[in-house]
């Protein structure tokens, strides 16, 4: 082989200088950007975190760079705000400048901007007060959907009981019950457990969950350009997506043919109906792309959140039998046996509430947060933050704040209740996040959570396979969605 020339020698230098001097350019911010790990070009600060738990590597990098710092995720430049008092000056204080949604290669490549969760700007605040509105409308905090809740935590007491004390792995039943209560919202109806479009559906979604997971699947966030032409299972979230896509479309055909405007059944219908009242409004934001995201939107996120709290929950009361005990004690003085709980029922159950909340904060089930982006050029604190620039609160960092909760590591339903047993609340807890992008769903997954776990204690008693000293309780790591580890039980009949 023969030697480089001159002159290929010569590009290749000035290339590499272009390329340092970018990054520096972008790393520096005109020396008003937040501190951070020196970033190298193209790659960013990739060697220095560690993909697997990022989370771990962020916490690292706040002991050294304090509170408000900034990496490098590939080219993508991300403000870390780290601690209690960082989060609630930027998403709750300036709410406004926190209110965009941050870039995320997979997100932008499936949403295309549209629907409830990753739009900004005009569309995501019409699109976002629609959806408030309507599953307000739709019961929200009210009746019916916590009769609904009831309804189909029935179907899972009686699925649980099928059982016959047998060891199982709770995933499927607990996922399967709480979709087909955002079904329920969303489609006008739940489906049979044994219906295989509502298993395809399910299928698909749980699939996603562990591609976005995976390390393939997060390394295409950090560079989208590369992993696009690489094979793998990343590849399947494209195709899994597109087939969700389409099974929304043939309800939404569906809802057409029989759409009554003047009795909407449930949140499509309500789309389609606003979208005949905009028909001659050319900016509306009430379209098709966004019916259909914004119905994928609510099933996915009220399919995926609740079903995993609920499963971590179910492994730490095995781990902590003397904490089931406390909350089946709780149950029998307040409800009984008689009838179903509901949520009148929760304010005369600190112990259980506690427990509860105590699940949500311990699980960290959201660590990083959903990314935010500043939406213009920001002053905070002493930093200037450039204008699109992706924002991670740490939740991670609040849930877990000792000064607020002692020993947080480890699970102490004590830490939401005052001296005389009374229910504490907590500006710390905010497992939905803060402020103008709190999560939409917030209030009805408060109630499946409390309506689902408190009705399986009622008519069980949890009993584990092995013993409760060996069951690992923490949180697989995860940038998405902390999951618990895999694990059976046995639910006796009380």
């Amino acid at each position: 082989m023969e030697p480089l020339g001159a002159t290929t020698v010569f590009l290749v230098i000035c290339v590499s200088c272009l390329l340092f001097f970018s990054a520096w350019r972008k790393m520096s911010g005109s020396g008003k950007l937040p501190p951070g790990p020196v970033a190298f070009p193209i790659i960013g600060n990739t060697l220095q975190l560690n993909t697997r738990n990022l989370p771990q590597s962020i916490h690292e990098l706040s002991a050294k760079y304090g509170p408000v710092f900034t990496i490098y995720l590939g080219s993508l430049r991300v403000v870390v705000l780290y601690g209690q008092e960082a989060v609630k000056e930027a998403l709750i204080d300036q709410g406004d400048e926190f209110s965009g949604r941050g870039k995320l290669a997979l997100a932008d490549k499936l949403a295309k901007g549209t629907g409830i969760i990753f739009s900004n700007g005009e569309r995501w605040k019409q699109l976002r007060r629609f959806a408030l509105t309507t599953l307000r409308n739709f019961g929200m905090g009210k009746k019916s959907v916590e009769e609904r809740i009831q309804e189909e935590a029935h179907f899972l007491v009686e699925r649980l009981r099928n059982t016959h004390e047998r060891p199982f792995d709770p995933t499927i039943p607990l996922t399967h019950a709480v979709s087909n209560i955002i079904c329920s919202i969303v489609f006008g109806d739940r489906f049979d457990y044994d219906d295989q479009k509502f298993l395809t559906l399910i299928k698909l979604t749980e699939d996603n969950n562990e591609l976005l997971r995976s390390l393939l699947g997060q390394l295409y966030n950090f560079f989208p350009t590369l992993m696009d032409h690489i094979p793998g299972p990343h590849q399947e979230l494209l195709k899994n997506s597109e087939e969700l896509r389409i099974f929304v479309l043939e309800r939404v055909k569906m809802h057409k043919e029989s759409l009554d405007l003047s009795c909407p059944r449930d949140f499509i219908d309500a789309f389609l109906i606003k979208m005949e009242q905009e028909q001659q409004n050319g900016q509306s934001e009430f379209n098709t792309e966004n019916l259909l995201r914004s119905t994928l939107d609510l099933f996915l996120a009220g399919t995926g959140t609740s079903s995993t709290t609920l499963r971590h929950g179910l492994l730490i009361l095995l781990k902590y039998p003397d904490i089931e005990e406390k909350v089946h004690e709780e149950i029998d003085r307040v409800i009984g046996r008689s009838r179903s709980p509901c949520m009148a029922d929760r304010s005369q159950m600190p112990y259980t509430d506690a427990v509860i909340h105590e699940i949500q904060r311990f699980v960290n089930l959201v660590p990083m947060g959903v990314p935010h982006a500043v939406t213009r050029d920001t002053h905070f604190r002493q930093y200037v933050i450039p204008k699109g620039t992706t924002i991670f609160p740490a939740l991670q960092s609040v849930l877990g704040d000792s000064r607020e909760f002692p020993k947080p590591e480890q699970f102490n339903p004590g830490h939401f209740l005052d001296e005389n047993g009374a229910f504490k609340k907590s500006d710390f807890f905010i497992p939905f996040s803060a402020g103008k992008r709190i999560c939409v769903g917030e209030g009805l997954a408060r109630m499946e959570i409390f309506l689902i776990l408190t009705m399986i204690l009622q008519n069980f008693t949890l009993k584990s396979p092995i013993d409760p000293k060996d069951i690992d309780i923490t949180p697989l790591p995860s940038v998405v969605v902390s999951s618990p580890k895999p694990f059976q039980l046995c639910v006796l009949p009380r």
